[in-house]
């Protein structure tokens, strides 16, 4: 197992860690006596997660550690931090009334979920899918995680519209380019 793959592990056993603080700054808040403690445990605990995805990256890179394992492990795991923090952002209460607006959270699940189904597509066409993150896709995510972040900091000297236009605007832009990817993957001649 490589290093970088060990990282990645560290921040997918991060994820659960994190939605508990989250969780459990959300009940003192619905209590009526926010432990800020716990707010700032679950934004260092997200930050360092967040912060474990580019160092995974670089590690893989620069040690020549990028592996089949990795490659899914590690949008994966970006996945997973996401999903947990838009979920916590949106249903834990987090003391401002800040939560993303629902057309982010679908946008955000139905690129996931194209680029899945394309992957299945493929597969099922060439039996052989070549994974390969693209940057626009590590920029998404970044954005992504911004957003997710604007609202665990309770950050109001921006309106939380701006991160959320930003990320939903790379969201869109990181689908079309896997969707083109994927369709440039698709066999020339399926039909002889």
């Amino acid at each position: 197992m490589t290093l970088a793959t060990v990282i990645t592990l560290i921040r997918l056993a991060l994820v659960p860690v994190f939605a508990w603080a989250a969780i459990a700054y959300g009940h003192t808040v619905e209590a009526g006596s926010p432990e800020d403690s716990r707010r700032w445990l679950a934004v260092t605990i997200y930050t360092l997660a967040s912060v474990l995805d580019g160092l995974d990256g670089w590690v893989a890179r620069t040690f020549n550690q990028k592996s089949l394992t990795g490659a899914i492990l590690d949008p994966l795991t970006d996945k997973a931090l996401l999903m947990t923090g838009l979920l916590t952002t949106t249903f834990v209460n987090w003391g401002n009334d800040w939560h993303l607006p629902i057309w982010f959270i679908i946008l955000v699940i139905a690129r996931d979920l194209e680029i899945i189904i394309g992957i299945f597509i493929l597969y099922y066409l060439n039996r052989r899918v070549p994974i390969q993150p693209l940057t626009i896709g590590k920029i998404c995510t970044v954005t992504q995680m911004i957003a997710m972040g604007w609202i665990m900091l309770h950050f109001t000297a921006i309106p939380l519209i701006i991160p959320t236009v930003i990320a939903a605007v790379f969201t869109l832009w990181s689908a079309y380019e896997y969707y083109m990817m994927g369709y440039r993957l698709l066999p020339r001649n399926s039909r002889s």
